[in-house]
């Protein structure tokens, strides 16, 4: 690209310290040389600061390119395109601003003076720098011109989905559905094809429709609405999967998540088979966060009378992680649906595993919020309670 220079008007008259003299002998030291400092900003020709590049200043005016002179000092841009250089020789300066190891712009006279900041701004904007440019460099301008004002459109756009993603994940947590539901609508309507966007409508239509269900439960009424409800949520969650899927690289975390979540709303609505499937995407997509994957199929099937699948769950669940105390309860929960009672002995006979389960709940939570259940079930099947922790000692007096 050609180099067209901005003139700067104004130079500086030289200035001359003198010594004085204070008396003899005692010789004079010489004052120390006071210095300028510049600061500035560098634009190019399509408006956006160059960030990648440096200002010099050189006293050498001779003919030739830019590249080839000495110079004086080099201040390099920063992220924003600013630049700022200090301990300056006062003197009149030529200023180039390079852009990639090119010089792009100058200032033919920058005067810099002892004890002031000066600032040198290069505007590539400019309309004498944009009339001296070739055809082909205006063609490539007026490109990325228009390149650039789709990122700003497409940024904008961006920045304004992120806004409804927060409200409506601020909305969740509120438990104002509603609002959430109305803010992803907008962003999936904005932007349809971003997987995250539908997951998080996914999840404002499953609480708005669990709030709905507690509330019609707890007036003992029925909500003809609820089963919709769940439904818009299973397929905002599908969208969400296929979405994903189909990206270059999906990722796994968000997968998971949403085959939880989906999961757990295909549980609400009967559809066991498949919310079952669901948490076993879950698991397997993300092993990090299986035993709550498969904690949740053992609790949706459990709730679904089907006791072996749900014992079985549970014991994946353990396998992800032996810790998980609510595991083993489901466990024990299953296993017992199993028991059966001597006619003549009236004693109780429970499947293999079930005393073991409810044994582990304890050891892990003696305190847990279902021990005193576990505790009343092992005594009314007559298994004794084992506990490996040592009472309290008693406080000193």
């Amino acid at each position: 690209m050609k180099i067209f220079g901005m003139r700067v008007a104004g130079s500086m008259a030289a200035c001359l310290l003198g010594l004085v003299a204070l008396g003899q002998p005692t010789p004079l030291m010489a004052q120390a040389t006071a210095t300028g400092s510049i600061h500035g900003h560098v634009t190019n020709p399509a408006g956006t600061p160059v960030t990648k590049g440096d200002v010099r200043l050189t006293t050498d005016r001779s003919p030739g390119a830019a590249t080839a002179k000495k110079y004086d000092y080099t201040f390099p841009l920063d992220a924003n395109g600013d630049f700022k250089g200090s301990d300056i020789k006062p003197g009149n300066y030529v200023a180039v601003a390079f852009q990639g190891g090119v010089s792009a712009d100058f200032i033919m006279n920058l005067p810099v003076v002892a004890g002031q900041d000066k600032q040198a701004d290069f505007d590539m904007t400019r309309k004498e720098y944009i009339d001296k440019m070739s055809p082909e460099e205006k063609a490539a301008l007026e490109e990325v011109k228009k390149q650039n004002a789709g990122a700003l459109e497409a940024n904008k756009k961006i920045e304004n989905l992120n806004g409804l993603l927060k409200q409506a994940r601020d909305d969740n947590k509120a438990g104002n559905y509603a609002g959430a539901i109305k803010a992803m609508t907008d962003a999936t309507a904005a932007k349809p094809d971003e997987a995250l966007l539908w997951d998080t409508l996914g999840d404002a239509q499953l609480g708005d429709a669990v709030a709905a269900d507690k509330a019609a439960k707890a007036s003992h009424t029925a909500d003809s609405s609820v089963p919709d409800k769940y439904a818009a949520a299973v397929t905002s969650y599908q969208k969400a999967l296929t979405l994903n899927a189909a990206t270059a690289k999906p990722s796994v975390e968000l997968t998971a998540t949403v085959n939880n979540q989906l999961g757990q709303a295909l549980g609400k609505i009967g559809k066991t088979k498949e919310s079952s499937d669901a948490y076993e995407a879950a698991a397997k997509a993300d092993p990090k966060s299986a035993a709550m994957d498969y904690y949740n199929e053992a609790a949706t099937l459990f709730n679904a009378n089907d006791t072996d699948g749900a014992a079985a769950a549970a014991d994946k669940a353990i396998a992800a992680d032996p810790t998980k105390a609510d595991a083993y309860y489901i466990k024990g929960q299953a296993l017992i649906q199993k028991a059966t009672v001597d006619s003549k002995t009236n004693k109780i006979t429970v499947p293999p595993g079930c005393v073991d389960a409810y044994q582990k709940y304890l050891e892990l939570v003696p305190e847990g919020p279902r021990a005193d259940e576990v505790k009343g079930i092992l005594q009314g099947i007559g298994e004794p309670i084992k506990s490996t922790f040592k009472a309290d000692k008693p406080a000193k007096k």
